[in-house]
């Protein structure tokens, strides 16, 4: 039931205007402002770990922030008890997606890595 629930909600998120309104919705701070809401655009969220295990990230989005781009990374969980790892799980497909931007050379214009907006949808 929980597959069909996650599959409903990424299609969902799958949406340029349901990520602009969740944004909007939930966060509160000026530098939202700051964000190019317009040029939202989908992100690849397939991963190979460098132990070669496939990960299938939820939703990952980049917008235009200044002259970076901001990834967004919506991780939709339906689970039936509290995860008290969840930070440690984030933080281990946080660590996947920042693998892959290394291999893209996706870096700012700086030389770092770009920032990364997690958002868990519990």
């Amino acid at each position: 039931m929980a597959n069909v629930h996650d599959n409903t909600y990424k299609l969902l998120f799958s949406q340029q205007e349901m990520v602009k309104d969740l944004l909007r919705g939930f966060i509160r701070d000026d530098w939202l402002d700051q964000l190019d809401l317009d040029t939202l655009e989908k992100a690849n969220g397939s991963y190979v770990a460098d132990e070669l295990r496939e990960r299938e990230d939820d939703v990952i989005w980049r917008v235009r922030w200044g002259q970076t781009w901001l990834y967004v990374y919506l991780l939709i969980e339906f689970q039936s008890t509290i995860d008290k790892h969840m930070a440690v799980r984030i933080m281990s497909y946080l660590g996947l997606l920042y693998q892959d931007l290394i291999r893209q050379k996706a870096f700012t214009p700086s030389g770092k890595l770009p920032p990364v907006l997690p958002i868990v949808l519990y």
